[in-house]
């Protein structure tokens, strides 16, 4: 170990890593690497977006997480009614006190499950803008702290349109990670099929981690170290998506800072207080396919999704890795 981080802590956040990956692989079978990708966005402290097709398992995932953490959790359905003081809050003036009061919302939790995020329209989507960047609620003037740690988990279908609202692109930043499940392996789904349907309530997880300990992790994961040459081959991935022609624009500078703080968390995970060039190039696309568009779109989103990626993995097997 370095002297960055000493032994005992890193032995710490690998026990509390295995236990959530262990409690929500009850629920979510055969689908490891999900899983740690998910924890790898709570350790970071970020955001993440479940896109797929319907009933592969995206809400399950949220509760399956919620519910393995002793931490406030919240579930907010959108919908195109839906409006920002019912995400948000407002303000509503109490007689007794003669004053304005603010009655929190939805958003005031640890992990707030933000349901088929883009059937809102943008105005209430814009609402999350503030509060996904900074963990803060400004309403009439005043601000409001939502409290550590933070985490929205969203989900939406990628090829549901009717009444639907693409995300702004302002948003997708945002999200440290898109993410797909996919369907399960025959064996898994087998075994899915003999336990027989069940709603989220019926989900019996009990915490595994303390409030605590997520802070900790989230605060530990910022002190494991990035040598020079792993830092110069990342940034030589988001400069190489910013010269790519087939993408309108590359990474922002937003999202170079989340592919390394995603590293540092992955490497945490297992268990090291340095990253490796394995913690970078393994994550590129989760934290980086939702941030870039084609130049020419075929107007059909999920070949999109897919030309994407296949451009991302041709440039990662371009840049050449640290030795």
């Amino acid at each position: 170990m370095s002297d960055f981080v000493s032994a005992s802590a890193i032995g710490d956040a690998r026990a509390a890593f295995g236990r959530l990956r262990e409690s929500m692989a009850r629920t979510i079978r055969g689908k490891d690497e999900v899983i740690d990708r998910v924890v790898i966005c709570l350790a970071a402290g970020g955001h993440v977006l479940i896109e797929d097709l319907p009933g592969v398992g995206k809400t399950t995932l949220a509760y399956s997480l919620a519910r393995s953490m002793d931490c406030a959790f919240s579930r907010i359905q959108f919908t195109s009614d839906l409006l920002p003081s019912d995400v948000l809050g407002v303000s509503i003036y109490d007689e007794v006190r003669r004053e304005f009061v603010f009655r929190r919302g939805p958003v005031f939790a640890n992990v707030v499950l933000a349901d088929e995020i883009n059937r809102a329209t943008p105005k209430t989507q814009s609402a999350l803008l503030e509060v996904m960047d900074r963990a803060r609620v400004s309403v009439d003037g005043e601000t409001h702290e939502v409290g550590k740690p933070f985490m929205v988990f969203a989900t939406q279908n990628p090829v549901d349109y009717e009444g639907t609202f693409p995300l702004p692109e302002s948003q997708m930043d945002r999200f440290l990670m898109r993410i797909h499940i996919g369907y399960p392996e025959p064996a898994d789904e087998r075994e899915i099929l003999r336990g027989g349907q069940s709603s989220y309530d019926a989900i019996q997880l009990n915490p595994v981690v303390l409030h605590d300990d997520i802070v900790r992790l989230q605060s530990l994961t910022k002190e494991v170290f990035v040598e020079d040459s792993v830092l110069d081959y990342l940034l030589a991935l988001v400069v190489a998506t910013r010269t790519e022609a087939d993408f309108k624009a590359g990474v922002s500078v937003r999202g170079g800072l989340a592919l390394k703080t995603a590293a540092q968390a992955r490497a945490l995970l297992y268990g090291r207080d340095f990253v490796l060039p394995e913690d970078v190039f393994s994550l590129v696309e989760p934290v980086f396919a939702h941030r870039l568009s084609l130049t020419r779109s075929g107007g059909d989103a999920l070949e999109e999704r897919r030309a994407v990626a296949a451009t991302l993995r041709r440039i990662v097997a371009a840049v050449r890795l640290p030795q």
